[in-house]
């Protein structure tokens, strides 16, 4: 993912800080903290990357670390970074036709919960999502704890932000995009063909996808559901719809 200068944020945990470490270029990482009288493999590991790239390392007690990230659970490290940017839609949807791929993109709704984006962005890399687009208001953003949440994906999966999810849904159907949305009353998503170029439109955690985007849908999907709880978290339903989607587009290996 790419960064911009401007700001700071963090990036903490051992598996989202050892990644950034290996994958992002000694300009986007500001600083290191490590915690004192961490593991001596741990440590060596964190001070060997740091080398590499020469950044220099410091050494300081847990409660400056649990100031940093505001009681986040930090296991022992943490990296300001330059804040995450976003990519263009335009330029990325160029790039696919350029390429002649039939992308298979993901929308969110106005998800407000960073933990679900970030789980939402491990499963978008596991099962091979293009692209993830949402919308710069009433929604979260990239975020130090979406990052830790989707322990490194956040690096791989291009995020663009939009300014009107309607208006965007509008110009993927005039190049040639087929949008599905979820909901209670839909077709059941077993039958689902996501095959082409494809949008997927997950909707916010509390009231769905709104009625206006609504009304761009091509077709409605449903999870049945045959508890008393007739609802899923955005990110688990997220994560079926999406390996059924890997299912249907064969990409097993």
């Amino acid at each position: 993912m790419n960064m911009t200068s401007s700001d700071s944020d963090f990036v903490f945990g051992r598996h989202a800080g050892i990644d950034f470490l290996k994958t992002q270029d000694a300009g986007k990482i500001n600083k290191v903290f490590l915690q004192q009288g961490v593991q001596e493999s741990f440590a060596d590991e964190v001070f060997g990357l740091a080398r590499e790239k020469g950044i220099v390392v410091q050494t300081v007690p847990k409660n400056k670390l649990d100031r940093l990230v505001q009681g986040g659970n930090h296991q022992g490290l943490v990296l300001t970074v330059a804040s995450f940017e976003y990519a263009d839609l335009d330029d990325l949807l160029d790039q696919f036709d350029q390429e002649e791929k039939q992308p298979f993109l993901l929308m969110l709704d106005s998800i407000e919960d960073p933990h679900n984006l970030g789980s939402i962005l491990r499963t978008a890399d596991a099962t091979g999502v293009d692209a993830i687009i949402i919308p710069k208001r009433h929604a979260t953003g990239l975020t130090s704890v979406v990052a830790k949440t989707s322990t490194g994906a956040i690096d791989y999966v291009p995020v663009a932000r939009v300014n009107n999810l309607v208006q965007t849904s509008q110009m993927l159907k005039k190049r040639g995009y087929w949008l599905f949305g979820t909901d209670m009353d839909g077709t059941d998503y077993r039958q689902w063909d996501s095959n082409g170029k494809t949008v997927l439109v997950i909707g916010n955690e509390g009231k769905g996808i709104s009625r206006l985007l609504k009304e761009q849908m091509d077709q409605m999907i449903t999870l049945p559901m045959v508890g008393h709880v007739q609802s899923l978290n955005a990110s688990v339903a997220t994560g079926v719809l999406l390996y059924q989607m890997l299912d249907t587009r064969n990409y097993h290996k």
